[in-house]
């Protein structure tokens, strides 16, 4: 083996050095250029985005300073009309109790007549049905008493106007047990 001394050595390691540090360098130049590659295609794809968010953004901040300008125009009306219509549904539903107690106040009424009335007609047919009794009762007695002097009648005119019956003798048995 050859001799190895300490320049030989320290000349070794020097140039192992050199080398490393030769090997960082490019990998470090690399590192770089990909890197700047990287940014480049970064900052044109930002570049892309913005130029094509940027239109839709500016849109976007003009409806919201569009809306916010009609929302501040259109809340105080929005406010009124929420309050003329709680006052109206307050006054319909005021309105609409009162008409229910009217209806049931109505109602009550014309059951009360109703019942009146059912009562006076209850009365009249009563009446009506007594005053037919009676009627019948007053003229059917009469009536009938009529018809019986009037068949009595009639028996005697019949019983005058057929000749006197003959009479014919009796058998002989039978003027027998008469004379017993």
């Amino acid at each position: 083996m050859p001799n190895l001394d300490n320049q030989t050595i320290l000349l070794a390691f020097v140039a192992v050095t050199g080398l490393a540090v030769l090997l960082q360098a490019i990998v470090l130049l690399a590192i770089f250029i990909t890197l700047r590659k990287a940014i480049r295609s970064a900052r044109e794809e930002s570049e892309k985005l913005r130029s094509s968010l940027m239109p839709i953004i500016y849109e976007t901040r003009d409806i919201l300073v569009g809306t916010q300008g009609f929302l501040s125009r259109v809340t105080p009306r929005l406010e009124t009309a929420a309050t003329d219509l709680a006052v109206i549904m307050h006054g319909v539903r005021a309105q609409s109790e009162e008409l229910q107690s009217s209806a049931q106040e109505l109602l009550e009424r014309v059951r009360k007549q109703s019942e009146r009335l059912d009562q006076m007609f209850s009365g009249l047919l009563d009446s009506v049905d007594h005053a037919g009794e009676f009627v019948v009762e007053t003229v059917s007695a009469p009536v009938r008493q009529i018809s019986r002097v009037l068949r009595a009648a009639k028996a005697i005119v019949e019983s005058l106007r057929t000749p006197p019956a003959r009479r014919r003798p009796l058998p002989a048995s039978a003027n027998e047990d008469k004379s017993v």
